[in-house]
């Protein structure tokens, strides 16, 4: 599957998360603020670009990850909601890039690209020595 014949520049999505207590810095580092951590920020971002384009995959196709540039700019406390999108902005045959942003009630809280590979799931999975 060749990305560049399904996935167009600008496709988007949007998640939004009520920020539980379990999504926290506290919650994985004692003595640390109960407030959105850095890792499930950048978490609703890989799912928001997943969102994206994952309905024009072919079956037995997935993405995956790869790449990561993302600044938090702000903190965010429990029980704030959280808007988080992302939209292409560059589509390779394997590669897609998306541009995302995350935002709370008052301020964009963080910003920044993120990459995903395109990835058959049989073929992976048998590199993996899995299947």
């Amino acid at each position: 599957m060749d990305a560049r014949d399904v996935i167009k520049i600008g496709m988007s999505a949007e998640r939004r998360l009520v920020v539980p207590p379990e999504r926290t810095v506290g919650h994985f580092v004692p003595d640390m603020p109960m407030v959105y951590a850095t890792p499930m920020m950048i978490l609703e971002m890989e799912l928001a670009s997943a969102d994206a384009i994952k309905s024009c995959l072919e079956p037995g196709w997935i993405t995956v990850g790869t790449e990561v540039d993302i600044r938090h700019l702000a903190a965010t406390p429990v029980g704030a909601l959280v808007r988080t999108t992302a939209r292409v902005i560059a589509v390779e045959r394997r590669i897609i890039r998306f541009e995302v942003e995350a935002f709370d009630d008052k301020r964009r809280i963080g910003e920044g690209r993120h990459a995903r590979g395109l990835v058959n799931v049989e073929a992976f999975t048998k590199r993996l020595g899995a299947g």
